[in-house]
C-alpha cells in the first residue's frame, strides 16, 4: 500500500442504507442487499468520520448518526457496544495508519547529501524527524474528521479514555522523534544530547498539535502543512 493510500480515508463512503437505485418512476426497487461481514461496521465509522468533517459540527449523538445512515439506533448497537467504541474504531485507524508509515521512515536509511568537506553527521535523524512530522500533518489534512479526533475537539464530551489514547498517540510520536534526534545532538557535540533531543522532540510535537488544532478550529481553512518546509527548517 502506498503512502498516499494510507494517508487517505480508509473507509468506503457510506451510502444511505435506505437508498435504492431506481431507473424510472415505474421501476421496481432493487432488493436490499445484506451487508458483508464487517461492511456495516465500516459504514458506521465512515458516516461518523464524514459528520466530523463538517466545520463547526457539534457533538454527534447516536440518534444523529443513525438518522444519517437511515437506520435505527438499535442497528448501531448491533455492531458497537457504545459510541465510545465507535470513536475507538477511528482512533485504531489513526494509530495503525500513522505508525505503519512511521516505522517505514525511521527504519529506512536515508543517505545524507554530499556537502562541502564531506557529509553532515546526524542529518539522517533530522530528516527522519521532519518526515514524521510531515506525515502526521498530512494525515490530518487529508482526513479532517480524524484531525478533530486527534486534537480532542471531537472528544470533549466523550469518555475520558478516548482522550487518554490520543495523548498516548502523541507521546509515541514524541518518543520516536527523540530517538531520531539523539544522533543529531551527538553530532553537534552537545554536552547533554539526551536532554537536547528531548527538548527538540517536545517542540516538534507541540508544533504538530498546534497546527492540527488550528486546522480544526479554523473550520479546516488553515492547512496544517502551510509553509511546512520553512517551519521545519527553522526548528531543525
Amino acid at each position: 500500500m502506498s503512502e498516499s493510500e494510507v494517508l487517505s480515508s480508509p473507509f468506503v463512503p457510506a451510502a444511505s442504507v435506505g437508498d435504492s437505485d431506481v431507473s424510472s418512476a415505474n421501476a421496481t426497487p432493487a432488493p436490499r442487499k445484506r451487508p458483508k461481514p464487517g461492511e456495516r461496521r465500516e459504514q458506521i465509522l465512515q458516516a461518523l468520520a464524514t459528520m466530523l468533517e463538517k466545520p463547526g459540527a457539534e457533538r454527534i449523538t447516536t440518534a444523529a448518526l443513525a438518522s444519517h445512515l437511515q437506520v435505527s439506533e438499535a442497528a448501531l448497537y448491533r455492531h458497537f457496544a457504545s459510541k465510545a467504541q465507535m470513536f475507538e474504531g477511528l482512533i485504531d485507524f489513526v494509530e495503525q495508519s500513522v505508525f505503519t508509515l512511521v516505522q517505514q521512515i525511521v527504519g529506512r536509511d536515508i543517505p545524507a547529501p554530499e556537502l562541502v568537506g564531506g557529509q553532515q553527521p546526524g542529518l539522517d535523524g533530522a530528516r527522519q524527524a521532519a518526515r514524521v512530522i510531515a506525515l502526521v500533518l498530512q494525515f490530518g489534512e487529508r482526513n479532517p474528521g480524524m484531525a478533530r479526533v486527534m486534537v480532542g475537539d471531537a472528544l470533549v464530551f466523550e469518555h475520558e479514555r478516548l482522550q487518554q489514547r490520543m495523548n498516548q498517540f502523541f507521546d509515541r510520536i514524541e518518543s520516536t522523534l527523540r530517538q531520531c534526534l539523539r544522533p543529531v545532538a551527538d553530532a553537534r557535540g552537545s554536552a547533554k544530547p539526551t536532554v537536547d533531543a528531548q527538548v527538540a522532540a517536545s517542540v516538534l510535537t507541540s508544533f504538530a498539535l498546534g497546527r492540527l488544532q488550528r486546522f480544526s478550529r479554523s473550520g479546516f481553512r488553515r492547512l496544517p502543512t502551510e509553509h511546512l518546509e520553512q517551519s521545519l527548517a527553522l526548528m531543525l
